[in-house]
């Protein structure tokens, strides 16, 4: 069995859907699934690019045999060494003992870390700036540490114009048989969980973006091919522009977020009141739809011993809430008593 899809003429997209996991990295809820993209090359040379998630292995493998028609697979470039792309490098390499591994000098070390010595003289390292030709093909090579990992390349075809972005461009979400996102309502569909996906994978390292993306606008651009969700071959400038709109932590719509939690409602009252007030003001976006999830660790310690004063305040606390108070001063209960509570 395969599934596989032509990207261009030497380009097919060998990936595969992962719907069976609820949880994504055991951190981020998937209920769309996710994809695991890999992208074979077929030139002189063939090269596959980056492998897939272990919970889709077996696709994976099928996927790239049909894919190489029974010719030898000559490289695997590894972009990136987390374990959702690279989990399946060992029974690809096994099934493939001709394939040189092409990789930053930081993938080399994380190889050995995860699968054990034996790949050394398998291994070619490259850097930035340094070119691999594949016979029609040129690639060139673009060091993108932290987007999001320390060791992840992006790979430029200045033939066919495209970049290969490792983790950057992704989305959340199984492709369902599209592979272009200008085979879905993107916007509509898919623009919260690319937004989603940004914000939890790769949000924190802007300065990092923001880096890669002056180098990409040094390229001549026509096709990006992200490890997650669609290809992009229209309105590159999309996904671009939200990408250096997050990355430099601007929002995309100014707005204001009430934030509140409310046991009796009174601070939901309260919320209601502001969000009144700012609609007066002509604020336009005020987002209040859905619940959020929260997290609330509380660690609540009740004081043993009180002194006059504090006992002074909690009286007066009381009254002001319209609480009963009872005597502020503990009566103090013989043994016998304390046994006659325990036994009714």
């Amino acid at each position: 069995m395969f599934c596989t899809r032509k990207v261009n003429d030497d380009y097919t997209w060998v990936g595969a859907d992962g719907r069976r996991l609820a949880m994504f990295e055991g951190v981020y809820d998937v209920p769309r699934g996710i994809s695991f993209n890999s992208y074979l090359l077929m030139d002189g040379k063939t090269v596959l690019f980056d492998t897939a998630d272990a919970s889709v292995c077996r696709s994976f493998l099928e996927n790239v045999a049909h894919g190489l028609g029974g010719r030898a697979l000559d490289y695997l470039v590894v972009q990136h060494m987390e374990p959702d792309h690279a989990a399946d490098i060992r029974d690809l390499l096994t099934r493939h003992p001709e394939t040189t591994v092409v990789c930053s000098a930081a993938a080399r070390n994380m190889l050995a870390q995860f699968f054990g010595p034996g790949y050394e003289g398998r291994i070619s390292v490259v850097k930035e700036g340094d070119t691999l030709c594949t016979g029609r093909h040129t690639l060139h090579f673009v060091a993108a540490p932290m987007v999001h990992w320390p060791e992840v390349l992006m790979t430029y075809d200045e033939t066919d114009k495209l970049l290969l972005t490792a983790d950057a461009f992704g989305t959340f979400g199984a492709l369902n048989g599209a592979l272009f996102a200008d085979e879905v309502n993107f916007d509509r569909d898919y623009l919260d969980e690319a937004r989603r996906y940004y914000t939890n994978i790769v949000g924190k390292y802007g300065t990092q973006v923001q880096a890669v993306l002056k180098k990409a606008a040094g390229l001549d651009i026509q096709m990006l091919l992200p490890l997650h969700g669609f290809v992009w071959r229209q309105d590159l400038g999309y996904i671009l522009g939200k990408y250096d709109l997050w990355s430099r932590y601007e929002p995309e719509q100014r707005g204001v977020v009430i934030a509140y939690a409310s046991v009796y409602g009174g601070t939901e009252n309260a919320a209601n009141i502001l969000a009144c007030r700012l609609r007066e003001q002509g604020v336009t976006r005020l987002n209040a739809s859905g619940k959020g999830d929260m997290l609330v660790r509380a660690n609540v310690q009740i004081p043993r011993k009180l002194n006059e004063e504090q006992r002074e305040l909690m009286r007066k606390l009381a009254e002001a809430l319209g609480d009963r108070v009872a005597d502020s001063k503990p009566v103090k209960r013989g043994i016998f008593e304390k046994m006659k509570d325990k036994r009714s």
